[in-house]
């Protein structure tokens, strides 16, 4: 006989309560009430909110032809439905009972609402040995949205602590490129969590691309978010308007020197001449028509 599932060692381990991880144990233990049926598979379907959309091939080959061989020895769990029945845990079993040319095949048929479907779902998901953080992320993302959960919730229903659902959830607000790098195995969890230290968002999928490429550990990547975020932002430049740009062109071959003008939203500013020597400023106050001789006497006998 074969067994579906991977061994305890193996296993995620969970805090949820033994009415939903049972579903997931090797033998799950049935009650006195029930009883193991024997249903057409052509009366059964997929769980409705299934998010695993693909199983690997070779595996569901090789249960396939260990069902042929000794059947199948644990029993999948459905649920009664409008037409036959619908699967609450033992996708594969399924799938690969089918692909062994099955008719039958053994089950227990419990009650479960809407609410206990889709979270048992969500749960076998986070089962897989294959389950990438993202998806981990996306998957506690979607028990607080369709079972109206708080991140208290479900920390007490994955038998987690607040911050490590925390931390998961916030590698979802990651820029689109630096989560394609996280879902295909580029970057560690570890990386991504500090990248979301850099400040400058702006700038994550372009340092998560050098990340990746150069293969930089975890604490190399926290040295280089801190230089960055060390590093005070530059102000940007306001974009000229083409009449202060002609204005400072038409100053600069009047005075023959550099002329800046600044100026705000607002309407107000500034307006500099460079100089380079005194020579140069008296030059420059002359074509202004401004005489330093004249101010000085009029300082000198304001002061007596």
């Amino acid at each position: 006989m074969v067994r579906d599932s991977r061994s305890k060692e193996n296993r995620k381990k969970g805090g949820l309560g033994r009415g939903i991880e049972a579903l997931f144990d090797d033998e799950p233990q049935i009650e006195e009430t029930e009883e193991v049926q024997e249903l057409n598979l052509s009366e059964i379907r997929s769980n409705p909110y299934q998010p695993r959309k693909r199983f690997d091939d070779k595996s569901l080959k090789e249960l396939s032809d260990s069902i042929k061989e000794n059947g199948v020895f644990q029993p999948i769990i459905v649920r009664k439905s409008v037409n036959g029945y619908e699967i609450i845990a033992g996708e594969r079993r399924y799938r690969a009972s089918k692909l062994a040319k099955k008719k039958t095949i053994h089950a227990i048929v419990r009650k479960f609402d809407e609410s206990q479907m889709m979270e048992v779902d969500f749960l076998e998901n986070l089962q897989r040995e294959d389950l990438t953080p993202l998806e981990e992320a996306q998957a506690y993302e979607m028990l607080q949205k369709n079972l109206g959960l708080t991140q208290e919730e479900v920390s007490k229903r994955m038998g987690k602590s607040r911050p490590y659902i925390a931390n998961y959830l916030r590698l979802l607000t990651l820029p689109s490129k630096t989560k394609r790098l996280l879902q295909h195995g580029e970057l560690s969890m570890g990386q991504a969590r500090t990248l979301l230290a850099l400040k400058d968002k702006d700038k994550i999928d372009s340092l998560a691309k050098k990340v990746a490429q150069e293969g930089i550990p975890v604490r190399k990547v926290e040295a280089l978010v801190n230089e960055m975020n060390a590093k005070k932002p530059q102000k940007k430049a306001i974009k000229k308007s083409a009449f202060i740009r002609a204005s400072e062109n038409q100053l600069s071959n009047k005075f023959g020197a550099s002329v800046n003008i600044s100026e705000t939203k607002k309407g107000k500013g500034h307006l500099s001449i460079d100089f380079t020597s005194a020579e140069e400023l008296n030059r420059i106050l002359d074509l202004l028509g401004v005489d330093l001789d004249c101010l000085l006497y009029t300082s000198d006998a304001a002061d007596d």
